[in-house]
């Protein structure tokens, strides 16, 4: 299964009639955040995909009031939960660390702890009835020292690392931070995971085996 990764930019080649074409057979559409809901549902309806996502820090102006569209796409907000979506364990984790006094899509360091602790019944479950925890983490905040920035407001999640290595996802994929050079990088490993900033969009591919691999 091929999955498109989406967040924080409007990209042409995806606001387009001609996105299937582009794209070609996509399976699931996941948004990590700072997009609006127009352009989540044209995507998904247009891929004929079901979409997961998690709100990012600028929801509150991004999603026009944060309800989806009356012609809701299939999937929803993920924040806080587990899905399991054509064979693919799929959690998400919403926000940014918080920076100022906003009280809506910022998290501490502690919030975020709480946040995840909330979902450990879910995946201990999983974990039982699959032989693994999830393969799929999405959230807005990268986690900490992995693609974050050196200011307070793009500071990533330490309680992400040790998501990392409790849970051992194959894949934590992240927004929030932009990507302005060539030379910086959008994939690192950490431990099992491979940490992805889809920052605008990524496609990755999903064998049968639930390996994932990204390109584009």
């Amino acid at each position: 299964m091929r999955v498109l990764t989406i967040s924080d930019r409007i990209e042409p080649i995806l606001y387009s009639p001609y996105i299937k074409a582009r794209l070609g057979e996509i399976g699931l559409v996941l948004s990590c955040g700072d997009l609006p809901f127009y352009y989540i549902e044209f995507i998904s309806s247009m891929l004929g995909a079901p979409c997961y996502y998690v709100f990012g820090n600028h929801a509150q102006g991004m999603e026009l009031g944060l309800d989806p569209p009356a012609r809701r796409f299939v999937g929803g907000n993920i924040d806080g939960r587990l899905v399991y979506e054509h064979g693919v364990l799929i959690a998400g984790l919403e926000g940014a660390y918080r920076y100022n006094r906003n009280p809506r899509f910022q998290y501490t360091e502690s919030e975020m702890w709480l946040k995840i602790a909330r979902m450990i019944p879910s995946l201990a479950v999983a974990r039982l009835r699959y032989g693994r925890y999830l393969d799929i983490l999405i959230t807005h905040a990268p986690p900490l020292g992995i693609h974050d920035g050196p200011d307070r407001a793009h500071r990533g999640f330490a309680s992400f690392l040790a998501f990392m290595r409790w849970f051992r996802p194959r894949y934590l994929i992240h927004g929030h931070k932009h990507v302005y050079r060539n030379d910086e990088p959008t994939e690192t490993i950490y431990y099992d995971t491979l940490v992805v900033n889809t920052c605008g969009y990524r496609v990755l591919e999903i064998d049968e085996h639930r390996q994932a691999h990204p390109h584009t």
